[in-house]
Protein backbone atom coordinates (compact mmCIF):
# COMPACT_ATOMS: atom_id res chain seq x y z
CA UNK A 1 0.00 0.00 0.00
CA UNK A 2 2.40 2.40 1.44
CA UNK A 3 5.17 3.07 3.44
CA UNK A 4 5.54 6.18 6.44
CA UNK A 5 7.92 6.94 8.95
CA UNK A 6 9.18 9.86 11.27
CA UNK A 7 12.47 10.99 12.01
CA UNK A 8 13.42 13.78 14.89
CA UNK A 9 16.24 15.30 14.47
CA UNK A 10 18.53 17.21 16.86
CA UNK A 11 21.96 18.28 17.89
CA UNK A 12 23.78 15.68 20.07
CA UNK A 13 23.95 16.92 23.50
CA UNK A 14 27.48 17.39 24.40
CA UNK A 15 30.25 20.39 24.05
CA UNK A 16 31.98 19.50 20.87
CA UNK A 17 32.38 17.11 17.95
CA UNK A 18 32.30 13.41 19.41
CA UNK A 19 35.01 11.09 17.76
CA UNK A 20 33.78 8.08 15.55
CA UNK A 21 35.06 5.24 18.37
CA UNK A 22 32.56 7.44 20.62
CA UNK A 23 29.88 7.43 17.90
CA UNK A 24 30.01 3.51 17.78
CA UNK A 25 29.52 3.03 21.72
CA UNK A 26 26.96 6.11 22.03
CA UNK A 27 24.72 3.82 18.85
CA UNK A 28 25.65 0.64 20.50
CA UNK A 29 22.44 0.17 22.08
CA UNK A 30 22.07 -3.93 21.11
CA UNK A 31 24.71 -5.93 22.17
CA UNK A 32 26.65 -7.98 19.20
CA UNK A 33 24.79 -5.94 16.79
CA UNK A 34 27.59 -3.76 14.42
CA UNK A 35 27.31 -0.01 14.24
CA UNK A 36 27.86 1.28 10.73
CA UNK A 37 29.88 3.92 9.85
CA UNK A 38 31.06 5.78 6.81
CA UNK A 39 33.99 8.25 6.74
CA UNK A 40 33.35 9.99 3.19
CA UNK A 41 32.29 12.53 3.09
CA UNK A 42 31.12 13.05 6.13
CA UNK A 43 31.23 10.81 9.11
CA UNK A 44 28.64 8.95 9.86
CA UNK A 45 27.35 6.51 12.06
CA UNK A 46 23.69 4.42 12.18
CA UNK A 47 22.94 2.02 14.86
CA UNK A 48 21.43 -1.51 14.26
CA UNK A 49 17.74 -1.69 13.38
CA UNK A 50 15.13 -2.16 16.16
CA UNK A 51 11.36 -3.47 16.33
CA UNK A 52 8.93 -2.49 18.18
CA UNK A 53 5.78 -4.29 18.15
CA UNK A 54 2.52 -2.28 17.42
CA UNK A 55 -1.29 -3.15 17.89
CA UNK A 56 -3.34 -0.35 17.33
CA UNK A 57 -5.66 2.08 15.54
CA UNK A 58 -4.09 3.62 11.68
CA UNK A 59 -4.28 7.21 11.55
CA UNK A 60 -6.68 7.99 8.59
CA UNK A 61 -7.90 11.35 7.54
CA UNK A 62 -11.71 9.84 7.35
CA UNK A 63 -11.46 9.46 10.69
CA UNK A 64 -12.67 5.34 9.77
CA UNK A 65 -11.45 2.79 11.99
CA UNK A 66 -8.62 1.12 10.58
CA UNK A 67 -6.56 -1.82 12.80
CA UNK A 68 -3.20 -2.27 12.35
CA UNK A 69 -0.28 -5.31 13.65
CA UNK A 70 3.05 -5.34 13.72
CA UNK A 71 6.23 -4.02 14.20
CA UNK A 72 8.22 -0.87 13.37
CA UNK A 73 11.97 0.08 12.62
CA UNK A 74 13.67 2.32 14.47
CA UNK A 75 17.27 3.34 14.18
CA UNK A 76 19.43 6.28 15.48
CA UNK A 77 22.02 8.08 13.51
CA UNK A 78 24.74 11.35 14.08
CA UNK A 79 26.29 12.58 11.59
CA UNK A 80 29.56 14.93 11.55
CA UNK A 81 29.57 13.97 15.27
CA UNK A 82 27.24 16.80 15.97
CA UNK A 83 23.44 15.88 14.83
CA UNK A 84 21.97 13.35 16.30
CA UNK A 85 18.42 11.71 14.57
CA UNK A 86 15.93 9.17 15.62
CA UNK A 87 14.34 7.29 12.92
CA UNK A 88 10.81 4.87 12.39
CA UNK A 89 9.43 3.62 9.57
CA UNK A 90 6.95 0.99 8.64
CA UNK A 91 5.22 -0.64 5.50
CA UNK A 92 1.68 -0.67 5.46
CA UNK A 93 0.23 -3.77 3.58
CA UNK A 94 -3.27 -5.52 3.81
CA UNK A 95 -3.66 -8.49 5.85
CA UNK A 96 -4.61 -11.74 4.11
CA UNK A 97 -6.25 -13.65 7.14
CA UNK A 98 -8.12 -9.93 8.10
CA UNK A 99 -7.42 -11.32 11.64
CA UNK A 100 -4.79 -11.02 13.92
CA UNK A 101 -2.38 -13.76 13.85
CA UNK A 102 0.47 -14.78 16.21
CA UNK A 103 3.31 -12.32 16.93
CA UNK A 104 6.23 -14.97 15.54
CA UNK A 105 4.07 -14.02 12.12
CA UNK A 106 4.95 -10.56 12.45
CA UNK A 107 8.54 -10.70 13.67
CA UNK A 108 9.23 -12.61 10.69
CA UNK A 109 8.46 -9.95 8.85
CA UNK A 110 10.17 -6.77 10.53
CA UNK A 111 8.80 -3.49 9.69
CA UNK A 112 5.70 -4.59 8.06
CA UNK A 113 2.36 -3.45 10.11
CA UNK A 114 -0.82 -5.06 8.31
CA UNK A 115 -3.82 -3.64 7.68
CA UNK A 116 -7.28 -5.14 8.92
CA UNK A 117 -10.35 -4.14 7.73
CA UNK A 118 -11.28 -1.83 4.76
CA UNK A 119 -8.78 1.31 4.06
CA UNK A 120 -7.85 3.31 0.93
CA UNK A 121 -3.95 4.28 0.84
CA UNK A 122 -4.96 7.82 0.18
CA UNK A 123 -7.08 8.17 3.54
CA UNK A 124 -3.83 6.25 5.30
CA UNK A 125 -1.61 8.86 3.79
CA UNK A 126 -3.52 12.00 4.39
CA UNK A 127 -4.53 11.13 8.38
CA UNK A 128 -1.10 10.31 8.60
CA UNK A 129 0.70 13.82 7.43
CA UNK A 130 -2.50 15.22 8.67
CA UNK A 131 -4.02 15.62 12.78
CA UNK A 132 -3.73 12.23 13.86
CA UNK A 133 -6.53 11.15 16.36
CA UNK A 134 -5.27 10.24 19.63
CA UNK A 135 -4.82 6.84 20.25
CA UNK A 136 -3.59 6.07 16.82
CA UNK A 137 0.13 4.66 15.39
CA UNK A 138 2.55 7.51 17.00
CA UNK A 139 5.81 6.65 14.82
CA UNK A 140 7.22 10.22 16.43
CA UNK A 141 6.72 8.38 19.99
CA UNK A 142 8.95 6.25 18.74
CA UNK A 143 11.58 7.93 17.13
CA UNK A 144 11.78 10.09 20.33
CA UNK A 145 12.16 7.40 22.34
CA UNK A 146 14.75 6.11 20.52
CA UNK A 147 16.88 9.31 19.95
CA UNK A 148 16.30 9.71 23.75
CA UNK A 149 17.91 6.69 24.73
CA UNK A 150 21.09 8.15 22.78
CA UNK A 151 21.34 11.47 24.28
CA UNK A 152 21.17 10.06 27.83
CA UNK A 153 24.26 8.14 26.73
CA UNK A 154 26.90 8.44 30.33
CA UNK A 155 29.73 9.46 26.85
CA UNK A 156 27.97 12.41 26.57
CA UNK A 157 28.70 15.51 28.86
CA UNK A 158 24.90 17.09 28.37
CA UNK A 159 26.97 20.57 27.62
CA UNK A 160 25.85 21.50 24.78
CA UNK A 161 26.86 25.02 23.03
CA UNK A 162 23.96 26.22 22.61
CA UNK A 163 19.86 24.98 22.54
CA UNK A 164 18.59 24.52 19.09
CA UNK A 165 14.88 22.66 19.24
CA UNK A 166 14.33 19.00 17.57
CA UNK A 167 12.46 19.09 14.33
CA UNK A 168 10.07 16.55 13.50
CA UNK A 169 9.84 15.13 9.74
CA UNK A 170 6.59 12.97 9.29
CA UNK A 171 6.68 11.36 5.32
CA UNK A 172 4.87 8.98 3.44
CA UNK A 173 6.02 7.21 -0.14
CA UNK A 174 3.97 5.92 -2.65
CA UNK A 175 4.67 3.86 -5.73
CA UNK A 176 3.71 6.09 -8.75
CA UNK A 177 4.85 8.92 -10.89
CA UNK A 178 8.08 11.00 -9.63
CA UNK A 179 6.81 13.63 -7.24
CA UNK A 180 7.91 15.00 -3.95
CA UNK A 181 5.94 17.65 -1.75
CA UNK A 182 8.11 19.06 1.19
CA UNK A 183 5.60 21.52 3.62
CA UNK A 184 6.25 23.24 7.00
CA UNK A 185 3.58 23.30 9.03
CA UNK A 186 5.72 24.90 12.53
CA UNK A 187 8.87 25.74 13.38
CA UNK A 188 9.34 22.14 14.30
CA UNK A 189 7.18 20.25 12.09
CA UNK A 190 7.35 19.07 8.59
CA UNK A 191 5.46 16.85 5.93
CA UNK A 192 7.00 15.16 2.74
CA UNK A 193 4.73 13.23 0.50
CA UNK A 194 6.80 11.28 -2.22
CA UNK A 195 6.17 9.03 -4.52
CA UNK A 196 8.49 7.00 -6.81
CA UNK A 197 8.81 4.38 -9.39
CA UNK A 198 9.47 0.73 -8.31
CA UNK A 199 9.04 -1.13 -5.31
CA UNK A 200 9.85 0.29 -1.87
CA UNK A 201 14.05 0.05 -0.75
CA UNK A 202 15.84 1.34 2.42
CA UNK A 203 16.79 3.63 -0.05
CA UNK A 204 13.99 5.83 0.38
CA UNK A 205 14.41 5.91 4.10
CA UNK A 206 18.10 7.74 3.76
CA UNK A 207 16.80 9.91 1.36
CA UNK A 208 13.89 11.52 4.05
CA UNK A 209 16.40 11.23 6.81
CA UNK A 210 19.17 13.08 4.74
CA UNK A 211 16.73 15.88 4.38
CA UNK A 212 15.83 16.19 7.92
CA UNK A 213 19.13 16.07 8.57
CA UNK A 214 19.52 19.64 5.96
CA UNK A 215 16.62 20.70 7.12
CA UNK A 216 17.64 20.69 10.93
CA UNK A 217 20.91 22.29 9.33
CA UNK A 218 18.90 25.19 8.10
CA UNK A 219 16.46 25.84 10.52
CA UNK A 220 19.30 25.96 13.18
CA UNK A 221 21.69 28.11 11.14
CA UNK A 222 18.42 30.32 10.77
CA UNK A 223 17.68 30.77 14.09
CA UNK A 224 21.23 31.48 15.31
CA UNK A 225 21.39 34.46 12.99
CA UNK A 226 17.74 35.53 14.36
CA UNK A 227 19.00 35.30 17.66
CA UNK A 228 22.37 37.23 16.83
CA UNK A 229 20.46 40.46 15.80
CA UNK A 230 22.44 41.34 13.51
CA UNK A 231 22.49 45.48 13.01
CA UNK A 232 20.67 45.59 16.17
CA UNK A 233 23.57 45.03 18.75
CA UNK A 234 27.81 45.98 18.76
CA UNK A 235 29.29 43.89 16.12
CA UNK A 236 31.31 42.28 18.38
CA UNK A 237 28.13 40.78 20.37
CA UNK A 238 26.74 39.63 17.61
CA UNK A 239 29.94 38.10 16.01
CA UNK A 240 30.29 36.23 19.22
CA UNK A 241 26.80 35.04 18.51
CA UNK A 242 27.08 34.05 15.47
CA UNK A 243 30.85 31.97 16.30
CA UNK A 244 28.75 28.30 17.48
CA UNK A 245 27.14 28.69 13.79
CA UNK A 246 31.04 28.62 12.40
CA UNK A 247 31.90 25.92 14.85
CA UNK A 248 29.25 23.30 14.86
CA UNK A 249 27.00 23.70 11.48
CA UNK A 250 28.49 25.27 9.10
CA UNK A 251 30.87 21.93 7.74
CA UNK A 252 28.08 19.81 7.86
CA UNK A 253 26.30 20.84 4.96
CA UNK A 254 26.68 18.34 2.80
CA UNK A 255 23.06 17.26 0.81
CA UNK A 256 22.41 14.03 -1.08
CA UNK A 257 26.16 12.93 -0.13
CA UNK A 258 24.31 9.64 0.87
CA UNK A 259 21.42 9.43 -1.28
CA UNK A 260 21.25 6.97 -4.22
CA UNK A 261 21.64 8.01 -7.29
CA UNK A 262 18.07 7.04 -8.85
CA UNK A 263 16.63 9.28 -5.78
CA UNK A 264 18.79 12.51 -6.36
CA UNK A 265 16.29 14.23 -9.01
CA UNK A 266 14.19 14.33 -5.46
CA UNK A 267 16.94 16.14 -3.74
CA UNK A 268 17.63 18.46 -7.11
CA UNK A 269 13.80 19.16 -7.08
CA UNK A 270 13.89 20.71 -3.62
CA UNK A 271 16.44 22.78 -4.65
CA UNK A 272 14.52 24.59 -7.43
CA UNK A 273 11.84 24.90 -4.54
CA UNK A 274 12.24 25.77 -2.17
CA UNK A 275 15.72 26.06 -2.61
CA UNK A 276 17.29 24.43 0.49
CA UNK A 277 21.02 25.16 -0.21
CA UNK A 278 20.20 28.59 -1.63
CA UNK A 279 19.18 29.98 1.27
CA UNK A 280 22.07 27.71 3.26
CA UNK A 281 24.15 29.92 1.34
CA UNK A 282 22.94 33.63 1.54
CA UNK A 283 22.77 32.92 5.52
CA UNK A 284 26.36 31.40 5.49
CA UNK A 285 27.66 34.55 3.52
CA UNK A 286 26.05 36.91 6.29
CA UNK A 287 27.44 35.13 9.06
CA UNK A 288 31.06 35.50 7.26
CA UNK A 289 30.52 38.75 6.16
CA UNK A 290 29.31 39.94 9.94
CA UNK A 291 32.41 38.06 11.37
CA UNK A 292 34.66 39.92 8.81
CA UNK A 293 33.93 43.25 9.27
CA UNK A 294 33.80 42.57 12.95
CA UNK A 295 37.60 41.69 12.51
CA UNK A 296 38.39 44.75 10.71
CA UNK A 297 36.37 47.14 13.18
CA UNK A 298 38.96 45.62 15.66
CA UNK A 299 42.14 45.63 13.30
CA UNK A 300 40.73 49.56 12.92
CA UNK A 301 40.18 50.09 16.39
CA UNK A 302 43.89 48.22 17.16
CA UNK A 303 45.68 50.30 14.95
CA UNK A 304 44.25 53.57 16.07
CA UNK A 305 45.27 52.85 19.53
CA UNK A 306 48.85 51.90 18.52
CA UNK A 307 49.16 55.70 16.77
CA UNK A 308 47.96 57.63 19.94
Amino acid sequence: MLVMGEVHTGLLQNSGEISESTCRQVLGLMTGETVRVSRRPIVHALSPERLTGVDCALPTASRSRVRGVGTVVSRCAVTGGRVAQGSSYVRLVRSEADRRLPWSHYLARPGVVEVLGKAKAADLAEGFTGDSAPGCLNLGAVSGRFLDLVQASPLLDRRAPFKIPRTSLRWVAETGEPSIRFTLHTEQERTLRLTHPGPFTPAVVDLCEDLATHDWLLTSLLVIVERARIGGTPGAQAAARLAPAIDHLMHLWMPAARVEEWLTPFWESLERRPGFTRQWRSLVDRVRDQVAMNALALLSATAEAGRR
